[in-house]
C-alpha cells in the first residue's frame, strides 16, 4: 500500500467483483471488472453505501483551521524538491486538490473504488488493469479528464516525482488509450500484484495546464486538480487557505458524501510545537493531535478545556501502530556495523525515559507491525515463513525466529549495569576501547555522532538518550534544525542518527520497497533511510507482493519483519495505546472514524 508516510471510499456504482468475458479486442483471459478492487478478497462496501465513517448528513460551510509545524516554499505536493504545504493531497487532511482514479475505503485493508474512474479491470494474474474514466470528472478550470490526462500524468510522474513514484510506474511497459475514457497499462514482467491498486491512487494531472519543463521546480501556483477545493489565500511560509470549488465535479458521487464538509480549510504554521500549542489554547486553529504524553497528561488544565470549549479524545485504531524509532545511517561509521548497533540498543533505556519525560503512558514498541496479526513478536515462524527464509541462514535472530525477542530491557534507573557491560562487550569486539573515560576506536578517534531532530519534542528525547550515552564515554551532539533543512537532509541521507517514523497498514506493499530494498538504499528521495542493503529484505517483499492469499501475505510480512528486526536497523521507541485529539468544541464529527484512526476530512463546523 502506498502512504508515508508516509499515511494515505465508496463506489460510483457496483462495488462487487464479477466475472466477465472480455471482448477478443481486449484478450481471451477472464478478467474481474467492477468499480472496486480489494488488494485480497473483494471490497467489502456495495453500490451506494455511505463510507462508514461518514455522516452523510454533516452541515456544510464554515473554515477549519489547523496549524502546521515550520514553514513551507511549495504548494506542488508530488515532486521532492522543496519543503510541501499539507492538505493538496494528503494522507491526514484528504485529498483536497489532487485526486486519483480510485480512493480508499480506510475501514479494509486495502480497497478501492472508482473516483475519477467509473470501473476499473483486472486479469487474475493482475498484468495490466484498465481504467474506465467517469464522463462527469472535471478538474477545476473545468476541462473534462481525458485517458490523455492520465497518461501524461504517469509519464510526467515517473520522470519527476518522488523516487517512490518513479519505481512504481517505471514498471508499466505498454499503454493503451482506445477511446478518450479508456487507459490500460500493462505490466507483464513486474511480477507485482499490487500495481493495478497503485496505479489506481495515482494523482491525476491536467495535460493543458501543467507546464513538464517547470513541474519540478516548487512553487506557490501548481496546476489545477480535480478535488474539491482550489488553492486561496497563500501567505508565503506562514499561511495557506483551500477554499471549497463551488463547481466541484463529485459533489454528488457516493464517495464524497460526508466528506469535505468546511468551505475553507487553512493551515497556519508555527516555529515549534509548544509555539503551535499555545495557539490552539488561545483559540487560533480548531484542533490538535497530540503526539506528547506528558503533555497529554498533565498540559490541558486550562480554561477552555474546563468550561467544554475545547474537548479531548481517545480514538482507538485497528491498524499495526507503525515504527516509531532512532535510525542508524548504515552508511557511514561507525553504524556500519551491527554489533554497534546492538550496543547502541542496549544503551537505550527505555522505562526510565518512559518515567522521566512522559509520565509511563507509553508502551514500547517491538515490531515494525505492532498491534497487528502482521506483526512477528508474540509469534514462532510458522513452517511458509520458515521455508521463506531458509535459504538466508543467519540473517534472522534464534530469538527472532521463536517470537520471543523483545527490546533490550532495563531495571529503569538509566545506568542498567548489566546492560552497560553487555553493550560494552559488543562495542570492544567491534574494536572500541575506554581510555581516560572516552570511548575511542584503535586510532585512538573517540566515539562521535550527531543525532538529527526537527521538533522540540524529539530534541528532548534526543537529549535524554544523549544523557544515557554518556557515562560510557559516546558523545552525541544533538542537532535542533528547522523543518526545512530536516527534509532536505533526510532526503540527502545527510545524518549519522534522526528520529523517524514509518507508518504501517493492514495491507503494507510497495512502499516497503521504497523504505527497504536494496534498490533504494542510494536514491536520494527515498525512505530507506537506514541504507539497508539485505537480500533476505529483497527476497520477502517480493514474496509479499506475489501472495495470492490473506494466510500467505501476513506470513510473508511477518518474515519481513523478523528480517528488519534483525538487522538493527534501528532502536524502536514508543507508541500510545490510542490516538490522542483535542478540538475545538465549534467542530463536530462522526460518533466513529475508521480502522485508521481519525479522517479529519469527515468532520464539520457546528452551525
Amino acid at each position: 500500500m502506498i502512504d508515508p508516510t508516509p499515511r494515505l471510499a465508496i463506489p460510483h456504482r457496483l462495488a462487487r467483483l464479477v466475472v466477465v468475458a472480455l471482448t477478443l479486442a481486449w484478450s481471451m483471459l477472464p478478467a474481474y471488472a467492477a468499480d472496486g478492487i480489494a488488494m485480497h478478497g473483494r471490497p467489502a462496501l456495495s453500490e451506494g453505501d455511505p463510507l462508514p465513517y461518514a455522516n452523510p448528513d454533516a452541515p456544510q460551510g464554515g473554515r477549519i483551521t489547523f496549524g502546521a509545524l515550520g514553514s513551507f516554499d511549495s504548494l506542488n505536493p508530488l515532486i521532492p524538491r522543496g519543503t510541501r504545504a499539507p492538505g493538496a493531497r494528503d494522507p491526514l487532511y484528504g485529498n483536497l486538490v489532487y485526486e486519483s482514479l480510485l480512493d480508499r475505503n480506510y475501514d479494509e485493508p486495502f480497497s478501492l473504488y472508482g473516483l475519477l474512474a467509473s470501473d476499473v479491470e483486472v486479469p487474475p494474474e493482475r498484468d495490466w488493469v484498465r481504467f474506465t474514466i467517469d464522463p462527469e470528472a472535471r478538474f477545476s478550470d473545468g476541462e473534462p479528464v481525458t485517458a490523455e490526462d492520465v497518461v501524461f500524468s504517469l509519464e510526467l510522474l515517473r520522470k519527476e516525482g518522488w523516487p517512490y513514484a518513479r519505481t512504481y510506474y517505471s514498471k508499466v511497459e505498454d499503454i493503451e488509450t482506445p477511446d478518450d475514457r479508456t487507459v490500460v497499462f500493462r505490466f507483464p514482467n513486474a511480477d507485482d500484484r499490487e500495481l493495478p491498486l497503485i496505479l489506481g491512487l495515482m494523482p491525476i494531472l491536467p495535460k493543458h495546464a501543467t507546464d513538464p519543463e517547470a513541474f519540478s521546480h516548487t512553487t506557490l501556483s501548481p496546476p489545477p486538480g480535480t478535488g474539491p477545493y482550489v488553492i486561496g489565500d497563500v501567505e508565503g511560509g506562514r499561511s495557506v487557505t483551500y477554499e471549497r470549488n463551488p463547481d466541484y465535479w463529485g459533489n454528488d458521487h457516493p464517495l464524497n458524501a460526508g466528506r469535505y464538509n468546511a468551505d475553507e480549510i487553512r493551515f497556519v504554521f508555527y516555529r515549534d510545537e509548544t509555539t503551535m500549542f499555545e495557539a490552539f489554547k488561545a483559540g487560533e486553529i480548531d484542533a490538535y493531535l497530540e503526539s506528547d504524553a506528558g503533555r497529554w497528561v498533565s498540559g490541558y488544565a486550562f480554561p477552555a478545556v474546563y468550561d467544554g470549549r475545547i474537548v479531548r479524545e481517545s480514538v482507538p485504531t485497528g491498524i499495526p501502530r507503525g515504527m516509531f524509532a532512532f535510525v542508524f545511517n548504515t552508511r557511514r561509521p561507525p553504524f556500519d556495523d551491527e554489533r554497534v548497533r546492538q550496543a547502541m540498543n542496549l544503551l537505550f533505556d527505555f522505562p526510565w525515559i518512559n518515567a522521566q519525560l512522559f509520565h509511563g503512558a507509553y508502551t514500547r514498541t517491538t515490531s515494525f507491525f505492532v498491534g497487528s496479526e502482521l506483526q512477528s513478536t508474540g509469534h514462532p515462524a510458522s513452517e511458509a515463513e520458515t521455508r521463506m527464509l531458509a535459504p538466508y541462514g543467519g540473517v534472522v535472530d534464534d530469538a527472532i525466529m521463536a517470537g520471543t525477542w523483545r527490546p533490550p530491557t532495563s531495571d529503569g534507573s538509566g545506568r542498567d549495569r548489566k546492560n552497560v557491560r553487555a553493550a560494552l562487550g559488543l562495542l570492544a569486539e567491534a574494536g572500541w576501547r575506554i581510555d581516560g573515560g572516552r570511548l575511542v576506536d584503535g586510532a585512538g578517534e573517540p566515539f562521535r555522532f550527531e543525532i538529527l531532530v526537527a521538533t522540540r519534542e524529539d530534541e528532548r528525547l534526543a537529549l535524554a538518550y544523549q544523557r544515557l550515552l554518556r557515562p560510557v564515554g559516546i558523545e552525541a551532539r544533538v542537532r535542533y534544525v528547522d523543518s526545512g533543512q530536516y527534509t532536505q537532509r533526510m532526503l540527502a541521507f545527510d545524518f549519522d542518527m534522526a528520529r523517524v517514523f514509518w507508518p504501517a497498514s493492514l495491507s503494507p506493499g510497495n512502499e516497503q520497497l521504497h523504505r527497504w530494498s536494496s534498490a533504494a538504499a542510494d536514491v536520494e528521495g527515498s525512505f530507506n533511510y537506514a541504507g539497508a542493503k539485505e537480500p533476505a529484505i529483497d527476497a520477502m517483499i517480493a514474496e509479499m507482493l506475489a501472495a495470492e492469499d490473506r494466510g500467505a501475505f501476513v506470513d510473508a510480512v511477518r518474515a519481513l519483519d523478523r528480517v528488519l528486526l534483525s538487522g538493527s536497523y534501528v532502536i524502536p521507541l514508543y507508541h500510545s495505546p490510542d490516538q490522542w485529539v483535542a478540538r475545538a468544541r465549534r467542530l463536530g464529527r462522526p460518533e466513529r472514524q475508521s480502522l485508521s484512526g481519525i479522517e479529519l476530512e469527515t468532520w464539520w463546523v457546528n452551525p
